[in-house]
């Protein structure tokens, strides 16, 4: 797919370094202090047909933009030849830790990095979806867009938190994502949250709860990091699972669905990896429909053969200096812009898997019966 891509050696060595510079950087700074106030089982894809949309509806909050997708339409070949539909393409998900003014660590960003690279983004015609509808094979962003996945790990509390008027906190995640929307009405207000056991750096139940339920009633998805984010390949199998139903447990307590998608800590994948894709402890479960890395290339689609929901590639947020030279965001939106033929471009409609003929080969064998090819 990625013809120019270096072999596959090369990109699991990059993706060690991602990890290996994540480990030592995250593991020696200080706990930022706490802020007051504010299941499906087997593969993720499969099925009779491809899912209608996002398994819920947000509701509209007065004054935000909006998160509810447009309504679907019925693509024919001639139209998804009109909008170069290729939903075979690449998609890019991009990773993020914290937020603040002042970088102290390479993986951080400022608000103004964020935001600038959140515009360009909606300017190269890119629709967020969440992590939960990439796995799910929910993309259904309008015809010719390009859908990314915005995600944000460890639930940070520059991530988000509400100001006295109850909005979005403005150089936070959450609040950056909304003026980003504002000025560009296409640009679609969602995101992942991956979090540990103190939400947004919050320590109080019903700070969490206000917090959580706010997110996810607006669209965004709020999912499992680990209970202390630990280095999982250090972990015996119980305390792996211990570490995931904990998780569990607490965003039930917060009133969240079930988990469909997880973030590796440090994106350290355990030797026997079937352990984070589904288990159970002291009685509660757990199993997921995404297990996500943490770097170094656009994910594959997860419509095509090579599409592997137990280890999905993300690109950490970033410029193009020493390790990020071409293995971060600002490297892989100029490689994707320069090669558009290889991104995962959209048809409009949520029947359908629109690409173009000559890659019908690559779509996988329970969803040929949905390929729109022209």
């Amino acid at each position: 797919m990625l013809s120019s891509i270096p072999l596959t050696r090369i990109i699991m060595l990059a993706n060690v370094l991602v990890v290996t510079m994540a480990v030592v950087v995250l593991l020696t700074l200080p706990t930022p202090p706490a802020r007051p106030g504010t299941a499906t089982s087997g593969d993720p894809t499969r099925g009779p047909s491809r899912p209608p949309g996002p398994s819920a509806s947000p509701s509209p909050t007065p004054g935000l933009p909006s998160a509810e997708l447009p309504p679907p339409i019925t693509a024919s070949p001639e139209f998804a030849r009109q909008v170069k539909a290729n939903e075979a393409g690449t998609v890019p998900i991009l990773m993020y830790h914290r937020i603040t003014k002042k970088r102290l660590a390479s993986i951080d960003r400022t608000p103004a990095q964020v935001r600038k690279e959140l515009e360009r983004l909606a300017r190269d015609g890119y629709v967020p979806v969440t992590a939960r509808e990439f796995a799910t094979g929910r993309m259904d962003v309008p015809a010719g867009k390009h859908p990314v996945v915005l995600t944000f790990d460890d639930g940070h509390h520059s991530h988000f938190s509400l100001q006295a008027d109850g909005t979005p906190a403005g150089d936070s995640a959450v609040g950056i994502i909304y003026q980003v929307a504002r000025k560009y009405p296409g640009f679609r207000p969602v995101a992942t949250f991956w979090i540990n056991d103190h939400p947004f750096g919050l320590r109080e139940r019903r700070d969490q709860e206000r917090a959580v339920r706010w997110l996810v009633d607006r669209g965004f998805e709020v999912a499992n990091h680990t209970w202390s984010h630990p280095h999982l390949p250090s972990l015996g199998k119980k305390q792996i699972a211990a570490q995931l139903a904990r998780l569990e447990r607490l965003l039930k307590k917060l009133g969240v669905p079930p988990s469909d998608t997880m973030a590796l800590p440090f994106g350290a994948m355990p030797r026997k990896r079937s352990v984070v894709q589904s288990g159970k402890w002291h009685g509660t479960s757990y199993r997921f429909k995404g297990v996500f890395l943490a770097g170094a290339e656009p994910s594959v689609s997860p419509f095509v053969r090579r599409y592997d929901h137990r280890s999905i590639q993300r690109i950490q947020s970033n410029g193009k200096k020493g390790e990020c030279r071409k293995w971060c965001s600002q490297y892989w939106l100029e490689w994707l812009n320069r090669h558009p033929r290889q991104r995962y471009t959209a048809d409009g409609d949520p029947g359908r898997i629109s690409v173009p003929r000559g890659l019908r080969g690559n779509i996988r064998s329970d969803r040929k019966h949905l390929v729109n090819a022209y």
